[in-house]
This record gives C-alpha cells, structure tokens and sequence, in this order.
C-alpha cells in the first residue's frame, strides 16, 4: 500500500485526539472526541476549523488575467473573463461527453487565476490543464495549507486577528495577515454557513490553526460533519452526486453555467462537450438531481436504489448521497430521478434492507444558506 500523506496539521490533528481515516490519499481527521453530532452542531452555532489541506491549489498565468481566463473557458463553462477582481465563482472541467470531470473554485487574483481543486482529482486536473492550456503556465502550490473557518461566529473570529475579514462579503477573496502570516482569504465554504477558506504558508499553519482554535467559539471539526453540513446543505460531493457521467443540467447545476456562455452569448460554449451542455440547458435533460426526504428515522444512503412504486421490477433512479442531518433532526438525501418524478412533493420507494420504504422528492437545500450577500 502507498504510505498516506500527511497535512501540515497532522501532528495537531493527533494532538487532539482525531479519529485519523485514509482519505483521497492522506491521512485525516475523521471527528474529534467532541463526536460527529456535536461537531456539525457546533459548526451551525457558532465556528468549526476544518482542515482541507488535501485539496489542489493551482495558479494558471498567462500574459495578463483576461489570457489566462480566457484559456481556462477553454475547458471551463462559465465566465471567467468576466469575474472581477477579487472575486471567486464556482465551476467544474467538463468532458467531450459533457460529463463533469471535478468541480472546483476560481478566483481573480489580478495578475493570474487561483484554482481549487478536489484532493482526489487534483494530479489528474493539472495534467489535464497543462495539457490542454496553450499561452499559459500552471503551477501547483504545494507549500500552502488550507483551512476553512465556517460558521456564524466566523467572521467575528478572523476579524479579531485581522479586522478587513468582517468587511468581506460572500465569494470575495483578499490577503490578509492572520497570525503574523500572509494568507489567500476567500470567504465561502463547504457548509451553507458563512465562513471563510484560508491558504496559509505551510510552515505557519499549525500556530494560525492554534490561535483560531483558542477562540472560545471554535473548535476543530472532521471529515463527518463535514459531510453532513454539505449535505443539508444541498452540495454535491464529487465522485458520489457528481461525476464523468453527470452534466450540470443533470446535476441542477444550471445556475453555474452564465448566459455569456451558453447559446446566443458572447463567448457560447467553445468547451469539451459544448453541444450536448448547450442543448440540455436549452431543452432540460431527461434526469435530476433531488432532494430526498426518507419517512420515519432510518437513513437512506448511497446505492439505494429507487422505484416508482412498492411494485415495479424497474427502479428509476438512484441515491449518491444520504445520513443524517442533525439541523433538521431527521435523515436526508440526494439522489437522481427522471425529470417527470423529478416534481418536489412527488413520492418513490428505495429499496432498504428488502422493503419499499418512501421518500418525498423535496426542494435543496434542507437547510437555508447563511452567506453574507
């Protein structure tokens, strides 16, 4: 077996006595003695540290910000160009299928392009853009951690070691100095919460994630609740709700995909599968992403397989993602149907344990976003 990769806070990690799982390659805290529950519960109230220092992060340069964006449209169907400085959008690389091949967070930095990529897509997305990207260069940076301070005490708890983050609103990004280091600060996350995400020079991470942690607010928070607030948050995870063969439309994604890039806009596809993404978001596709609300107190988790009634031999669809949401006190679920059951309100049967249980096709999130607009 490979040996895992440790994070720059490994050592705190164990320190703290989190429960360390394999994950995308590394060795990661799954939850702390605090435990899962009380994790995603404390993350809702008041501010979670979580430690994403697996992810990708990637700076795409070229002559001036206007060539590397441009490059990147190349394989990225959303407006780029457009981003204004200091500004983050969310995206995803897309195949000549028009399948989503990782999704991803970009930012204009001036001068150049900061991406953020998944940890198990990572190696594979900067092949695929040194490959594909003429004119431009693509730099890993692999001398960085990355932490996400997320919940709504948040903002009052960066603001104590660097004021400018209160003035921050959602999807900004700037520089700050947090704890005598020079930090790349986004304010956005994976939670539904306010928050931020923070690149930090590796060597001064572990004492940044020191002073944050010393916040009576905070506490640090593993991949389990990490999980459970993506998804009452009605986020994809990538590799389970999304994948090669899921398109945005399919995905409910639509919203990411800006009108300068589909038909009749200015710069109209010119992505890998351009025609089959542009067609979808035109006519729909003829399968959904949907929320999914189990009867009863039993979990429905991925894999389980749907069916339009307690008797059909055919199932119709599928679960990607599903647990236990401790904010709506009650299992949750995301999953794919054809567009026609697609309809919130609508009931379907997954099939647990041998029995036809129902569920209740409902609206995302399960529980509201708290951005700062």
């Amino acid at each position: 077996m490979t040996e895992l990769l440790h994070t720059p806070l490994h050592d705190l990690h164990v320190e703290l006595g989190a429960k360390m799982v394999p994950f995308a390659g590394y060795a990661m805290p799954v939850q702390y003695p605090m435990g899962v529950m009380q994790e995603h519960t404390h993350t809702r109230e008041k501010a979670g540290l979580f430690d994403v220092s697996h992810m990708g992060q990637v700076i795409v340069k070229g002559d001036d910000f206007a060539a590397a964006a441009l490059a990147l449209e190349k394989l990225i169907p959303v407006d780029i160009l457009g981003l204004k400085q200091d500004r983050q959008r969310y995206g995803f690389f897309t195949n000549d299928a028009g399948g989503i091949m990782d999704d991803l967070m970009l930012a204009n930095r001036g001068d150049h392009v900061f991406v953020v990529v998944n940890a198990a897509c990572k190696i594979a997305d900067i092949v695929h853009m040194q490959e594909n990207l003429s004119g431009v260069t693509v730099t890993e940076i692999t001398d960085r951690a990355l932490l996400a301070l997320q919940g709504p005490a948040a903002s009052d708890v960066l603001a104590t070691l660097d004021p400018k983050a209160a003035d921050m609103r959602f999807m900004d990004v700037a520089t700050l100095s947090l704890a005598g280091a020079e930090c790349w600060v986004s304010r956005s996350g994976y939670t539904g919460e306010d928050g931020y995400e923070i690149s930090v020079p590796a060597t001064q991470a572990a004492e940044l994630a020191r002073q944050l942690l010393a916040h009576v607010d905070v506490t640090p928070i593993g991949l389990g609740a990490r999980d459970s607030l993506r998804l009452e948050s009605g986020l994809c995870l990538y590799g389970h709700d999304i994948d090669t063969d899921t398109t945005p439309t399919t995905a409910s994604l639509n919203w990411a995909v800006q009108k300068v890039r589909r038909t009749g806009g200015d710069r109209q596809g010119g992505f890998p599968g351009a025609e089959i993404v542009l067609a979808e978001l035109t006519n729909g596709a003829t399968n959904k992403r949907v929320g999914l609300l189990p009867e009863g107190r039993a979990p429905m988790r991925e894999g389980v397989v749907l069916f339009a009634t307690t008797d059909d031999q055919t199932p119709i669809g599928k679960i990607t993602s599903g647990g236990f949401g401790p904010t709506i006190g009650g299992p949750m679920a995301m999953g794919y149907l054809p567009t026609a059951q697609a309809i919130i309100g609508t009931t379907v049967y997954g099939e647990l344990r041998g029995k036809r249980l129902p569920l209740t096709v409902t609206s995302l999130p399960f529980t509201p976003a708290n951005f700062k607009r």
